[in-house]
């Protein structure tokens, strides 16, 4: 609560200062930001100051603060006290000594000036001071609203007037809508790709902001004159909805006014503005850390170090939050600084790419100057410049200045000189013009014109590859001017369009998806007009309804769509497009909720035609989920465009989350298959011949058309773009092939492990950064943050023997050895602060997490690939190793330059409270290890109305690895693999047998068990052995031992596999045997384990039917014996069944016993009965995933 005591009468209908005389006020201030339950702490900031308006003209005054007192509070209110910060109060009066001079006329503020090296922070502080003279006063009203300029903006104020007759005293009521300003000083950044959702705001906000203003005016002769003064605001804020915790800043008070007669002289002023709260450019500092930036230079030579350092042999996740540390000191350097800093780290591989990788996170124009030196000089990779240069794109301040030293980049021929660098640099400058649309309204149209004209040149030239890339870029940037051009490469809009490649044309539709957002009218004309023109092909029109429907359309067009589709011959079309209502019908988020209406309505109508469509045609698969208490959700799309076809020729994945009133498009991949698909078709009996008669087609391919396109997009927008090419796929082969000598690039791999190389690399970067800043009637201002910061790292040595001395192939013959050794892993960091953040001090509350995974190795390998003989060592776990952990903690704090204090949530004896530790562990003596899982959590309150109390306090878990208790120390794990048959089946063979084996067992994945057994006809002949076991010399091994068969006979292909645990005492084993006849009609498995295969056994047989006089079905039973408790499975299958919509009968059926009918009903349809004991269930009609039509049974 801020409180203001002033010592003053001040103005009536207009505010008034006679400037002929001083003004002495005395102020206190107090900031709170809590949770206003008991028993929860609070941080808390308290000031004190006198300060005098000195007048020097009738419109001209002077501020003159002093007696500057700053107390801070961590602590449960009522029961801890109010500490001083004298660091932070001798900086403040430090500048709140020097006189501020303010022009002050008919009640309204128009000029703030101060000395030049007042902070922005102080200046912020003096406005909000300043605010409570301007008010305005109507007499004769006692309601009126008025759009008037405050701190938080050009804002509408509400105003209710009271009279006191007995006083003779106005009291005025102001009421400030702060979330619909005309001209709002609030700023937004790092949500440009995050569009609002407007119905999400419907259903609950995650912010709530009130701001009253109470003033008592007396009449006096010279006019009205304030004697009291009170405001007060209020945020209420949670990552969910707000009925669910809230942050609070309170009141204003004033207490009186007195005169003095004091002058003062001012020296060089500088104009700060108006009323209007001003940010910091550079939003400066990050609320998260608060560090001293002064002298950056050895500071980021400082951290750069110890990071790279600290993270060469494993990810240090105790130093992994530093890297926000090097951001804000990076941000503070100059670009002489960055040079400086460039020549230093430059020299050495860790140093440089730590520098590089987070260098770019300076969002301003010195990292684009800072890059371009490098392009011109030349003096880094394509690798790195691509890396550095797509993060500095899309973290970049998208301002005037920025977007035009970006353009340079698309004309230096540094960035043309690799392929994937060129769209890089292209995709990322269209991303940098969409970020920048969203600020700037109207959007010129010289930002877009380079990727207008590359795609008019493109289209000249009739050049695929600059069409596509030209097109995304469009679709990037999505600016409204860009439409007359995309339109040249739609067919029906521009003559000869359509002779262009479907994968161009399919670029264009994209290209409208985040313009269908922007400008869905124009769109939805355009893509409906595509959409119902059946001459075009199948692709462009399904493209053409998926992005009509991301354009929200009302139920006509959605009448449309489906008048469309009764009457639609092509099924792709038609199956793709009913698959998009369809699952927009099922649609639970926000965005949908009118749509999804209407989509419902529509599938009632289409289901009778085309709800029958199998996976043949192309489909979307679309899944979500929205919680209206937590204001979140998710949701994911699979398209799998198909034409004529099993094999897909597009597919794209992507995934949305819904969080507080915001829709963000995490990720999204996709992949484009012509080249491929016209490869695979009719080549299918190749694979069994083998890989090399399958790849020669490659080479008979047209070289401009790529086999495969795939392609990434991040937060919506297209980052990443990359075309395989049969040049590209026979370079491989040809550098792996065994016949490869000393020019192939593996040889000098080879060379470098056999004299033992040794690798690392880490990837540091800052995913996210969202911030929204919001003033305060105070001068304060209040900030919800979020940071999302990760550190990738892998090290790798290894060390081969022998080398190869003429050509690769000398390693099929030879004993090979191989040592190596080393780690991947990777630390997430993830902050959420609310609560007041400036340069001088920070006031709040704050969730940090952490993510931590990682994953050790060291083995050696030998290959014997002559003799068939592979053998792995592995060294046992010596100390305690966290693969996974997940850490966080609920706090506030209060922090300085020099201080920083944190609360976690304490609990009292009224409080309700909760700790909970879990620890248990899985041992294998045999090897000396234990899997162990370790929990804590520690609770203030567990309240069901409030979700983010769930959070509030400590939690951990980890995953980890650790040494055996009580177990035989062990020196080293040993697995074994011996290829046991001289002549092998072949491949072919193997993958027929395999695959008809799968299919067995993946009939019903149930797994109700049977009884049933098999005798060999043959000798058994190992195909493989597999041992694993654990060495402890001179003690025997123990661990386990693997065998598979293969027995082929003329009528059945047989496979039996026996795993044993070694030891002299040991008679644990598993025996598994499966058949199929050569006609493929039927098969049986047979499972037995526990002592000598004696204790436990279940077996299933499968049996096909396909006679030309009944329909094709497939009857399967499975029996069992023994079973342990864990199979009891059979117990859930009437719940479930229910649940599916089968029907059931009690019958008296064979005890451990379960028998499956399958029997095609239709071409789309199958029947099927189910007998197990005590019931049968029952279910016809049900559809089928595939296309039955002349469908044969075989196994």
């Amino acid at each position: 609560m801020w409180r203001l005591h002033l010592c003053l009468l001040v103005a009536l209908a207009e505010p008034f200062l006679n400037s002929k005389k001083t003004y002495e006020y005395k102020y206190e201030g107090l900031v709170r930001v809590g949770r206003e339950l008991p028993d929860l702490v609070e941080s808390a900031l308290k000031m004190r100051c006198t300060f005098k308006i000195i007048g020097e003209s009738p419109q001209t005054f002077v501020l003159q603060i002093s007696n500057v007192d700053v107390e801070d509070f961590n602590g449960l209110p009522g029961k801890g006290v109010f500490s001083p910060s004298q660091k932070l109060t001798k900086r403040l009066s430090a500048e709140f000594s020097q006189p501020i001079v303010f022009e002050f006329s008919k009640g309204q503020i128009t000029d703030i000036r101060t000395a030049p090296g007042v902070s922005n922070t102080v200046v912020n502080i003096v406005r909000g001071i300043l605010g409570f003279l301007q008010v305005t006063v109507k007499t004769t009203q006692s309601f009126y609203e008025l759009v008037e300029l405050g701190i938080h903006g050009v804002c509408q104020s509400s105003y209710t007037v009271e009279e006191d007759s007995n006083a003779k005293e106005l009291i005025v009521s102001q009421m400030v809508d702060i979330t619909n300003c005309q001209q709002p000083a609030a700023l937004y950044r790092g949500m440009a790709l995050a569009p609002e959702d407007k119905l999400s705001k419907q259903r609950g906000e995650s912010v709530v902001s009130t701001v009253k203003h109470t003033y008592t005016v007396k009449s006096t002769a010279d006019g009205g004159l304030i004697t009291k003064a009170f405001a007060q605001e209020r945020q209420y804020f949670t990552p969910f909805n707000v009925k669910g915790g809230n942050s609070r800043l309170r009141d204003i008070e004033l207490l009186k006014v007195s005169d003095t007669t004091d002058k003062i002289v001012t020296g060089q002023m500088q104009s700060r503005g108006n009323l209007i709260y001003k940010t910091e450019k550079d939003l400066r500092p990050i609320p998260v850390v608060m560090i001293n930036l002064n002298e950056p230079m050895p500071k980021i030579l400082d951290l750069i170090k110890r990071l790279a350092q600290a993270n060469i042999y494993h990810v240090d996740s105790a130093s992994s939050t530093d890297i926000l540390n090097l951001i804000q000191l990076l941000r503070v350097a100059t670009l002489e600084n960055l040079e400086q800093l460039w020549k230093q780290v430059s020299g050495n591989d860790e140093h440089r790419r730590w520098f590089l990788d987070l260098v770019v996170e300076v969002t301003d124009e010195r990292i684009l100057k800072f890059l371009e030196t490098r392009f011109k000089a030349g003096d880094i990779t394509a690798n790195e410049a691509g890396q550095a240069l797509v993060v500095a794109f899309n973290h970049l301040s998208a301002e005037p200045v920025s977007v035009a030293l970006a353009q340079e980049f698309l004309t230096i021929p540094f960035s043309k000189s690799h392929p994937l660098m060129w769209n890089t640099v292209v995709l990322a400058y269209g991303s940098l013009v969409y970020r920048y649309c969203v600020y700037t309204d109207p959007c010129p149209i010289t930002v877009v014109q380079p990727l207008l004209d590359m795609a008019t040149s493109g289209l000249s030239k009739n050049s695929e590859e600059d069409m596509v890339l030209a097109l995304k870029a469009l679709g990037n940037a999505a600016h409204p001017s860009s439409i007359k051009t995309l339109l040249k490469f739609l067919p029906g809009y521009t003559a000869g369009a359509e002779k262009l490649p479907i994968r161009v044309q399919s670029a264009a539709v994209q290209s409208f998806r985040l313009l269908a957002s922007r400008d869905p009218h124009s769109v939805q004309d355009i893509v409906l007009n595509l959409f119902v023109q059946r001459t075009l092909p199948a692709e462009i029109r399904m493209l053409a309804c998926m992005v009509l429907l991301e354009t929200k359309p009302s139920i006509a067009l959605i009448s449309v769509i489906s008048e469309v589709l009764l009457e639609e011959t092509d099924l792709q079309v038609a199956s793709f497009s009913y698959s998009l209502l369809k699952g927009i019908s099922k649609s639970r988020t926000p965005d949908n909720q009118h749509l999804s209406t209407a989509c419902n309505i529509a599938i009632k109508i289409l289901t009778p035609k085309l709800g029958h469509l199998s996976y043949r045609y192309s489909k979307n698969v679309h899944l979500d989920w929205f919680h209206d208490d937590f204001l979140f959700g998710t949701s994911a799309d699979i398209y799998m465009l198909q034409n004529e076809s099993l094999i897909p020729t597009k597919l794209m994945l992507k995934g949305k989350m819904h969080f507080i009133g915001r829709i963000l498009q995490f990720l999204e991949f996709g992949f484009r298959a012509d080249g491929l698909k016209e490869l695979l078709v009719g080549k299918t009996p190749q694979l069994k011949k083998g890989i090399t008669d399958f790849l020669s087609d490659w080479q008979n391919l047209p070289k401009d058309r790529p086999l495969l396109t795939a392609y990434a997009r991040v937060f919506g927008q297209e980052a990443f773009l990359m075309d395989v090419r049969e040049d590209s796929i026979q370079s491989i082969i040809k550098s792996f092939s065994p016949s490869a000598g000393k020019e192939s690039k593996v040889w000098e791999k080879i060379q470098d492990v056999q004299k033992g190389t040794s690798w690392h690399w880490t990837k540091p970067h800052l995913v996210y950064e969202a911030r929204f800043i919001q003033p305060t009637c105070l001068g304060l201002p209040v900030e919800i943050s979020k940071y999302y910061s990760i550190i990738n790292a892998i090290t790798v040595k290894a060390e081969i023997n022998p080398p190869p001395k003429e050509h690769l192939g000398e390693l099929l013959s030879s004993d090979i050895s191989l040592h190596t050794d080393g780690f991947v892993g990777v630390t997430k960091d993830h902050f959420v602060f609310h609560g007041i953040n400036t340069e001088l001090f920070q006031c709040g509350t704050e969730l940090k997490s952490k993510i931590v995974s990682a994953l050790p190795w060291a083995f050696d390998l030998k290959i014997n690939r002559k003799e068939q003989k592979y053998e792995m060592n592995l060294t046992p776990i010596k100390t305690v190793t966290e693969l996974f952990s997940v850490k966080y903690v609920f706090h506030d704090y209060y922090s300085t330059i020099v201080i920083r204090s944190f609360l976690i949530q304490n609990n009292s004896h009224d409080t309700k409270n909760s700790e909970v530790k879990f620890r248990q562990c899985a041992d294998a003596k045999i090897y000396g290890t234990s899997v162990c899982i370790e929990a804590e959590a520690k609770r203030a309150h567990y309240l069901h109305e409030y979700p983010l109390y769930y959070f509030l306090g400590h939690t951990r878990f980890s995953y980890q690895l650790e040494p055996a208790e009580g177990a035989k120390p062990i020196e080293k794990i040993q697995i074994q693999v011996t290829a046991g048959r001289k002549n092998p089946p072949g491949v072919s063979e193997m993958m027929n047998l395999s695959h008809r084996v799968f299919k067995l067992y993946s009939l019903f994945i149930e797994k109700k068990k049977s009884s049933s057994e098999f005798d060999l006809d043959a000798t058994p002949e190992s195909v493989i052995t597999v041992k694993a076991l654990g060495l402890s010399p001179p003690a025997k091994p123990l661990g386990y031992e693997g065998v598979a068969f293969y027995l082929p006979t003329a009528q059945r292909d047989n496979i039996e596999m026996i795993v044993s645990d070694v030891g002299e005492e040991a008679n644990w084993k598993m025996c598994a045997n499966a058949n199929t006849d050569k006609s493929q009609t039927s098969a049986k498995a047979h499972l037995r384990w526990g002592a000598e295969c004696q204790t436990y056994d279940l077996s299933m047989r499968v049996s096909a039917a396909c006679q030309p006089e009944s329909k094709p079905s497939i009857y399967t039973k499975i029996t069992w014996g023994a079973l342990p408790s864990v199979f009891t499975m059979i117990e859930y299958v009437p719940g479930i069944s229910y649940i599916m919509g089968f029907y059931q009968k009690y019958e008296k059926n064979p005890e451990r016993q379960a028998a499956v009918t399958v029997v095609v009903s239709s071409s789309q349809t199958f029947d099927m009965r189910v007998k197990i004991p005590e019931r049968t269930i029952y279910k016809k009609a049900i559809p089928s995933p595939i296309d039955l039509a002349g469908f044969e049974v075989h196994l």
